[in-house]
């Protein structure tokens, strides 16, 4: 997979892609990661990304003209892919695990990353295929946004995690919250762990973390259990 990351601000960013599951992907291949910044795109001599919005009103706008050139850059260097370009914000789809999947089985994902008060709405009805949102709240800009997104994706491709079964057991993955986990010590501070999953018996402990999954659920997330 390719993923390449439009922003002003690549350094919000980068630092995610070093470490754990998404620098052992870029190691073993998985994936190819690119930050590119938007003020290499700018055209005057001060790598000027943003200005005042038409009609008036407070903050700035990502302007239209940097953000097509560095798309067009990106294409050049892919010119044989058909990407998602991606925007992330808050006026977007709300971020699913099942959008993660989706996205999964893409070749080339492109993350466009808001920031200010936001983009130019030409960028959006010329450019992007998906508007998401990680969520009903405001943050600084899409770069956090944008990684938490690869991240989710990323870990879905084939060989990327050293047990794939982590992945597919995941909470959501099954349209339901994950079950408890325990490990050493047996006891700890007076809390044991059930003896269910000291007992060895396979068909017995996957049915208590079906009925646990269910339980957790129902509890913390009914939505949910309605929606599936």
């Amino acid at each position: 997979m390719i993923v390449d990351v439009i922003t002003p601000f690549p350094n919000l960013i980068q630092g995610a892609f070093e470490e754990s599951i998404l620098s052992r992907a870029r190691d073993k291949g998985a994936v190819k990661i690119t930050c590119w910044d938007l003020r290499n795109f700018a055209t005057d001599k001060h790598k000027t990304v943003d200005d005042y919005p038409y009609g008036g009103g407070a903050g700035m706008i990502l302007k239209p003209e940097p953000i097509f050139l560095a798309i067009e850059a990106v294409r050049k260097e892919n010119p044989e892919s058909e990407p998602r370009i991606i925007m992330m914000t808050p006026q977007g789809q709300t971020y699913t695990q099942e959008k993660a999947r989706e996205l999964s089985i893409e070749k080339h994902l492109i993350f466009l990353c808001g920031h200010y008060r936001g983009v130019d709405e030409r960028v959006t009805e010329a450019l992007v295929t998906d508007e998401i949102s990680i969520g009903d709240y405001i943050i600084t800009g899409g770069e956090l946004a944008a990684a938490v997104v690869i991240d989710s994706v990323i870990r879905l491709l084939p060989d990327v995690l050293n047990n794939f079964d982590s992945a597919e057991g995941d909470s959501f993955t099954s349209g339901l919250l994950d079950h408890p986990h325990y490990t050493r010590p047996e006891v700890f501070r007076g809390m044991p762990v059930p003896d269910v999953l000291l007992s060895g018996h396979h068909e017995k402990i996957r049915q208590w973390r079906t009925e646990q999954a269910m339980a957790r659920t129902q509890k913390r997330r009914p939505e949910l259990i309605k929606n599936k």
